[in-house]
């Protein structure tokens, strides 16, 4: 298709639906995905934006063994609470302060997804096992981990963005969901060991890909979004 070309409505509703039935899985088959794939995958998302065409993004995949032993890790230093209180991230991802309509959001997506799951509000081990499960990455067969060299700055993490919604809207189109994950940060110092990254490199988030499990419970879960009239101001005069 030429660059310049209008897309057909077919082309037009095929990327739509990638975009709308992309949602954060929390379950997944254990169903390999082949290397190739995931390489299509990380070459479409590559065609992402980014200023003066730095390309700032830096992709470890992790499957098998590798995935395993990382997870393993992880899991365990969050499990382990002298180890979870050793671990702090390096950058603030959520505000330090919370105001509505945000607190109100993630209120709701979290009690929505402990509802699926019949998880008690005071049920506090259970919820620390659901959160535990990010760090075996829901069970997904594809690991990935993102740095950024620290260098860069503010704009190169939008760029950043970008580049990770090209990767779960290319996933989409291929029959894979994903599940993009920050709760990896604070385990920022186990990452970096596991991959032997210097010090130059940061590490920006995970995310787990994988075929959807579809007798999971919470792969139930879709978040609402606000209408367009709600976060859009149309200035014609």
């Amino acid at each position: 298709m030429s660059r310049f070309a209008i897309p057909t409505a077919e082309q037009t509703a095929a990327v739509d639906a990638a975009i709308k039935t992309r949602h954060s899985l929390r379950a997944f088959l254990p169903t390999s995905v082949p290397r190739q794939t995931v390489e299509d995958i990380l070459e479409v998302a590559s065609w992402a934006p980014s200023g003066t065409n730095t390309q700032p993004w830096q992709v470890h995949v992790l499957t098998g063994a590798a995935l395993q032993r990382i997870a393993g890790r992880i899991q365990a230093a969050y499990l382990d609470p002298a180890q979870n209180a050793a671990h702090r991230e390096e950058y603030a991802y959520y505000p330090n302060e919370w105001r509505s309509p945000y607190i109100d959001r993630r209120r709701k997506v979290g009690w929505d997804l402990y509802g699926l799951l019949g998880i008690a509000k005071a049920d506090k081990a259970r919820m620390q096992h659901q959160h535990g499960r990010n760090f075996i990455f829901f069970d997904a067969p594809v690991g990935l981990l993102f740095t950024i060299d620290r260098v860069m700055q503010q704009g190169s993490w939008l760029d950043y963005g970008m580049f990770l919604q090209n990767i779960m809207v290319a996933a989409r189109a291929r029959g894979l969901h994903t599940c993009p994950q920050a709760a990896f940060t604070q385990f920022h110092r186990i990452v970096a060991e596991e991959l032997k990254l210097g010090e130059e490199q940061m590490l920006v988030c995970g995310m787990s890909m994988g075929f959807a499990d579809p007798d999971a419970v919470e792969n139930q879960l879709v978040t609402e979004r606000a209408p367009v009239a709600e976060f859009a101001r149309f200035i014609e005069d």
